[in-house]
């Protein structure tokens, strides 16, 4: 079959009939256009055009062989025929651009915090603020992290930790360090591998990956580049066709993923305005739904990629999981002490103490906080060893992660602070971004007085600082450097005479 051509597909530029060109091949997206949960706008501005760039951040590579029908697929396109577009100069961009020949080296970042400070300046801006950003006022994103200063610890002298071992298990896997990296959307953003960077970090220091629903690359992709026994779990957002949700459990259970972190924290994705600011001149669009309704679209990254979430998700569905798969299964996005008694009664194998990273619930409490309130009760009931408790959403520091094993967490994700160093500094970036945890986190176990794991207790940790939420904490300067502050609607410049 002969290859179509640009001029073939460039006729085809309207809602009346749109194809655009992906990695080379062609496709009539004319009937998906008002499905589209990004709205119809953006595919519009590639209708007739290559849509590669906007398509391969935010899409896995299998998207369109997996969703569309067969028949819109067109065939492969000679690329050599295909108009280029100039782009328009971008003063914003070329800025960008200089700064990244002006990089710190690697070697500068001493701590987490700095990976965030260099991306704040060298990702692109709409990547950044996709990253960056929290619900609302932000106010739980940032309290994530300095809720960590309101606990304090209580070292124990003249203990011999000449050796000190950091390893452990999390949901019956050894791992190297208690931490693993969760679930984090659209990988791509920061960097061409996406979220294989991370798989290959993961493996080198022996830490688990949480696979995301919501990944750049597609999930065949990323289990893949694991070696060896490397161990994976999935985060799943539950889609409201039951089929769909069935079928993605049972291909990852027979892929060999350890761990099912079921997401129970978002039966609608929370309103993040960075994101959504800076993606409202060219993103968005409003659509007519099925029913009828006027639907806004431009609502920023996030919502464009989470249309199908079930808000019907209940308890009730959690003997249907439990039915569907031998993997453990982890509630994702706890946030209250009878919630976590609910999940031993309903016979899971753990819980995430998350509030998704502050960006769900402005004004829900830390994952530390609610570590603190749930592991007393646990303890008066003889439940603590029924459910492994996890934590995720601020850990910037070994000593983050020291606190919450103290109060009783089995282990906690990280997330944004590997897509940062992914994005400054590719694999080499998350690997020293592991390492220095590592460091630190031996450096601190010996200056808090103990050589393992087993040894980190509450006796360990003064906590009378938390649940008080006027009381004041230190600055943390560091954050303060990378926290990027939001901003209202913006004013048009004034034409140059």
């Amino acid at each position: 079959m002969p290859k179509l051509t640009g001029a073939d597909v460039s006729k085809h530029n309207s809602k009346d009939s749109c194809w655009v060109i992906v990695h080379g091949k062609a496709y009539d997206v004319t009937e998906f256009l008002p499905e589209h949960p990004g709205g119809q706008k953006i595919i519009l501005k590639y209708a007739g055009k290559d849509a590669t760039e906007e398509f391969e951040p935010i899409h896995p590579p299998d998207t369109l062989e997996k969703y569309l029908d067969k028949s819109k697929h067109l065939g492969e396109v000679d690329m050599s025929t295909v108009e280029q577009e100039e782009k328009e100069f971008d003063p914003e961009e070329a800025d960008r651009e200089q700064r990244i020949k002006q990089m710190p080296p690697l070697a500068a970042c001493y701590n987490l915090m700095d990976f965030e400070a260099v991306a704040r300046k060298v990702m692109k801006k709409t990547a950044w603020a996709y990253y960056s950003s929290g619900a609302d006022d932000e106010i739980t994103m940032r309290e994530n992290h300095s809720a960590f200063h309101k606990i304090w610890f209580r070292p124990r002298i003249l203990v011999d930790v000449e050796n000190v071992d950091t390893s452990t298990t999390m949901l019956g896997t050894n791992v190297s360090i208690p931490f693993y990296v969760t679930a984090t959307a659209l990988g791509k953003l920061g960097h061409a591998e996406g979220e294989v960077v991370l798989t290959k970090a993961a493996h080198k220091h022996n830490v688990v990956q949480m696979i995301p629903t919501l990944a750049s690359c597609s999930f065949d992709e990323i289990v893949d580049a694991k070696q060896g026994d490397q161990v994976q779990w999935l985060q799943l957002y539950v889609n409201k066709d039951r089929s769909i949700t069935k079928r993605i459990v049972e291909h990852a259970e027979a892929r060999g993923c350890k761990g099912l972190f079921i997401t129970v924290d978002a039966p609608q994705l929370g309103r993040r305005e960075k994101d959504m600011r800076s993606k409202f001149s060219d993103a968005g669009s409003s659509v007519q739904a099925k029913s009828g309704e006027d639907v806004d679209r431009s609502q920023g990254a996030a919502r464009a990629i989470s249309s199908f979430i079930d808000p019907a998700l209940s308890w009730k569905d959690i003997p249907w999981f439990k039915s569907i798969t031998k993997m453990p299964i982890i509630l994702k996005g706890v946030q209250r002490v009878e919630d976590v008694l609910r999940a031993v009664e309903a016979g899971v194998q753990g819980v995430v103490l998350s509030n998704h990273g502050g960006r769900q619930l402005d004004f829900a409490r830390s994952g530390i906080e609610v570590l603190a309130e749930v592991m007393p009760v646990l303890r008066e009931r003889g439940l603590e060893n029924k459910i492994e408790i996890f934590i995720d959403g601020g850990i910037r520091r070994a000593t983050d992660i020291i606190k919450a094993l103290c109060l009783g967490a089995k282990g906690v994700g990280i997330g944004r602070p590997f897509l940062f160093a992914m994005s400054s500094y590719g694999l080499p970036g998350v690997d020293k971004a592991m390492q220095l945890l590592k460091d630190e986190m031996e450096m601190n176990m010996r200056l808090i007085g103990a050589s393992k794991i087993e040894d980190l207790n509450p006796t360990m940790v003064d906590t009378r600082g938390l649940g008080v939420h006027s009381a004041p904490v230190p600055v943390d300067t560091l954050n303060l450097n990378a926290y990027d502050p939001l901003q209202g609607p913006r004013f048009a410049e004034k034409p140059k005479l």
